[in-house]
């Protein structure tokens, strides 16, 4: 168990600082009302439970030209645009020519880029908590590392899925004491309709900013695996080649983004962010040695040791023992 109190908080302060850039943290959904001003304040402490429809261009007159900066979120989002815009989405671009639908999520981070004109529609956005009992909103491909987020739409599928969407306002508004339960049905009716359209054929892999958002991602999840808080689950992505798997990539094409934006490698990276890990758990954790190199991913002591003193030339239990 990790240390209470000072120590925990120089854990939490220590993994602060080891993030790979600003634009690897989640805009949270305070954040996101905040710089909305037609909105009322959101209390995330009341609930952590959220769910709201927002009509887009009024919320794009309060925001730089409409465009949404490049970067994750803490919740759920599914929006309906009409206007000419581009979404950026990991390692992909997709136009949107006159009609679209778009699913986001808080892992992947993404861009939205308005190309021209006013953008209408609907963003819904939610947090997970909100589907607890009622379904699993993340096994949805929609929503899953390596599916497809956008759709192109038809006028006739738009003029379909807007009328859910004007459902979903309406009740959202209402007083019914089940109104909850109308809008989860709501949004998975939206989800299932969206899956049965092709997704959006307007796709282009932008080399320069491509390599960017691969690496952003790539950081993203890396970091997302930390802190480690039980020392019997092992870190599940341990290799580059974990990580392009889950990324829906070749690890060639990973490594490659990775060191162009880095100048180091994929492997380099992850080692690094480990040994920093091990550091914090071997001067701030009561777990043993054993513990660590297992909650770490190696096979046992004995392959984080050599891990260890290759990076820093000491044993884990010499750093262990080292007066701060």
């Amino acid at each position: 168990m990790i240390k209470k109190t000072f120590t925990f908080v120089i854990y939490k302060v220590f993994v602060k600082y080891l993030t790979y850039s600003k634009m690897d943290r989640s805009e949270t959904i305070e954040e996101y009302y905040a710089k909305h001003p037609f909105l009322k304040s959101f209390d995330v402490a009341k609930s952590n439970s959220h769910f709201n429809i927002i009509p887009i261009a009024k919320q794009h007159q309060m925001e730089n030209g409409g465009s949404v900066t490049f970067g994750r979120r803490d919740f759920f989002k599914i929006c309906i645009i009409s206007g000419k815009s581009k979404i950026h989405y990991a390692d992909k671009s997709f136009e949107i020519l006159e009609h679209g639908l778009l699913f986001t999520n808080p892992q992947i981070p993404y861009e939205w880029e308005v190309i021209g004109g006013l953008q209408e529609g609907f963003t819904c956005i939610f947090t997970e908590s909100f589907f607890e009992g009622f379904g699993d909103i993340k096994k949805y491909p929609v929503f899953q590392l390596g599916g497809y987020p956008v759709y192109e739409l038809t006028q006739e599928e738009h003029k379909s899925l807007t009328q859910i969407f004007l459902q979903m306002q309406e009740e959202n508004t209402s007083t019914f004491e089940f109104k909850n339960d109308v809008l989860k049905n709501l949004v998975f009716q939206l989800i299932h309709l969206a899956l049965k359209i092709r997704p959006s054929t307007s796709l282009s892999l932008e080399k320069n900013n491509a390599a960017k958002r691969i690496t952003t991602l790539f950081m993203s999840l890396l970091e997302n695996q930390f802190p480690i808080r039980n020392s019997l689950e092992g870190l599940s992505l341990r290799k580059a080649s974990d990580y392009s798997s889950q990324m829906s990539i070749h690890v060639n094409h990973l490594n490659k983004s990775v060191k162009e934006i880095t100048s180091e490698t994929t492997s380099e990276i992850i080692s690094k962010r480990i040994l920093k890990e091990a550091k914090i758990l071997l001067k701030h954790s009561s777990w043993t040695i054993s513990e660590i190199s297992y909650s770490l991913g190696f096979k046992g002591p004995a392959h984080f040791s050599s891990f260890f003193k290759k990076q820093t030339q000491i044993s884990p239990s010499q750093f262990k023992n080292l007066e701060l």
